[in-house]
């Protein structure tokens, strides 16, 4: 997938599909609530396997409960295909 950034319409246009997801400056963020701070670990550890199968790494920050993501094409400058992808299938796990 190239890393190309999205252009403001397909950045509206992916964002319509992905629910829950938000933008933030020149990321995607997301905020998961678990009823557990280990259910929460075990999605961070399906998340990464994911991450690491398309070689695109999402900044994670786990709290009590609550994972926080935030995905951006640090080589881009900004948000790409990879991203938004990878935002489908973090909404996915």
């Amino acid at each position: 997938m190239k890393r190309e950034l999205l252009s403001e319409e397909a950045l509206q246009t992916a964002l319509a599909s992905l629910p829950g997801w938000q933008l933030a400056g020149r990321e995607l963020v997301r905020e998961f609530r678990f009823d557990s701070y280990l259910a929460g670990i075990e999605f961070v550890n399906r998340v990464a396997k994911e991450a690491e199968a398309l070689n695109h790494h999402p900044d994670l920050f786990v709290g009590w409960c609550q994972v926080n993501v935030r995905l951006t094409t640090h080589s881009a400058g900004g948000l790409t295909g990879l991203d938004t992808t990878l935002a489908g299938t973090i909404s996915a796990v």
